[in-house]
């Protein structure tokens, strides 16, 4: 499957860990990462997601962070390292697309956090997406 702006190609499922109402899927992408994503269980049943399940990841562009090197001390587990590929910047925001092994991504963030992080195509970063907007 080809990658647009925000869409991961996933491999398959790996696992489900259903609970009450929510449940988290394991997710192995074509670049040979996971990702975690929390979902509802409701969301499980109507998708027919089991172990195996051939899937794609979509990412929701302004729940993705951007940091210059490893960050600790975060729950956010879905971490990718990658490259900046453009930047545009407008008044108050800007948006920086980032290639990942597999894959692509873009973030919506402040042109302040652009400036103070010093990216610019070329920087390497490391992509964060929260799992519960996957």
């Amino acid at each position: 499957m080809r990658s647009p702006w925000g869409l991961l190609p996933g491999t398959s499922v790996t696992s489900v860990t259903a609970g009450e109402v929510m449940a988290t899927v394991r997710v192995r992408l074509e670049g040979g990462q996971d990702v975690t994503a929390a979902i509802t269980l409701e969301a499980v049943k109507e998708l027919g997601l089991g172990e195996g399940s051939e899937v794609g990841i979509l990412v929701k562009s302004t729940e993705v962070s951007l940091a210059t090197g490893p960050v600790e001390g975060l729950s956010i587990r879905n971490r990718f390292p990658g490259t900046v590929t453009e930047v545009a910047t407008g008044g108050a925001m800007a948006s920086v697309k980032v290639a990942v092994e597999g894959g692509k991504l873009t973030a919506a963030i402040t042109k302040d956090a652009v400036d103070d992080l010093g990216l610019a195509v070329g920087a390497p970063v490391v992509a964060l997406v929260k799992s519960t907007e996957v």
